[in-house]
């Protein structure tokens, strides 16, 4: 775990070091803000409809920040030739991926705090419970995890950083997009194909203020499913 640790801590002072990182998440609170201004309290809705619609738009800016933020984490290695030092080092890829996967999750846990000042202000201006914010966090934060799970796997695949980013949000958007095929299905693919979408019934009772427990454990699994699938693809290529 130490090893892993030294990871994360290399990875973050990329994060730091560049502007990129910054830049990300000053764009992404950007939109969440305006978003939130425009949708949330440009209209005329009770204090809980507007906190719904907050979580709504931060869980679509966590999604595409983490392709975003996911692209370099193990594609950069490969891209600028320094994948080689880790391939040869003391080191398993299982520690490999659980470090890279702590430094994207720890930029977008920072992203999702820095938001918190707008679910504030409806909870100082309005009428909602401390306890929908919560699980509407607890639901961000799980959110995040599956998505850098998602596109730290992509970038285990992608030769490049470009290539990372389309790969992450291919699978993104089709993870996302399940949910369309089970509106013309029949029972019981419908409702198999709307508990593997990504957001739609998964995220929605964080958004009302509900800790669903079928929908906690299944954002750890696709973060599980996704860091093996990760450590898999390395482990081949270290034979190759």
């Amino acid at each position: 775990m130490s090893q892993s640790l030294l990871i994360a801590r290399r990875e973050l002072y990329a994060y730091v070091r560049s502007p990129m990182g910054a830049l990300i998440i000053a764009a992404a609170l950007l939109v969440c803000g305006m978003w939130f201004n425009y949708f949330g309290m440009g209209r005329d809705l009770l204090s809980a409809a507007i906190l719904a619609e907050f979580f709504y738009a931060a869980s679509g800016i966590v999604m595409i920040s983490s392709v975003v933020l996911g692209m370099r984490l193990l594609a950069e290695e490969r891209q600028s030739g320094s994948m080689i030092l880790l391939k040869t080092a003391p080191i398993n890829e299982r520690d490999i991926v659980i470090g890279k996967f702590l430094a994207g999750y720890v930029m977008v846990i920072a992203l999702i705090v820095l938001t918190s000042y707008m679910p504030l202000h409806v909870y100082l201006n309005g009428k909602v419970s401390l306890g929908h914010i919560a699980v509407g966090y607890v639901g961000l934060l799980l959110l995040g995890a599956a998505s850098i799970a998602i596109c730290l796997f992509a970038s285990a695949l992608a030769s490049s950083q470009v290539v990372a980013v389309i790969i992450g949000a291919a699978l993104m958007t089709a993870l996302i997009m399940l949910w369309a095929p089970a509106k013309v299905t029949d029972a019981p693919l419908n409702k198999f194909l709307s508990d593997l979408a990504l957001h739609h019934d998964n995220f929605r009772p964080f958004m009302n203020g509900i800790l669903q427990l079928k929908s906690v454990a299944y954002y750890m699994m696709v973060t599980y499913f996704f860091l093996l699938c990760a450590t898999k693809v390395l482990e081949a290529r270290r034979w190759r």
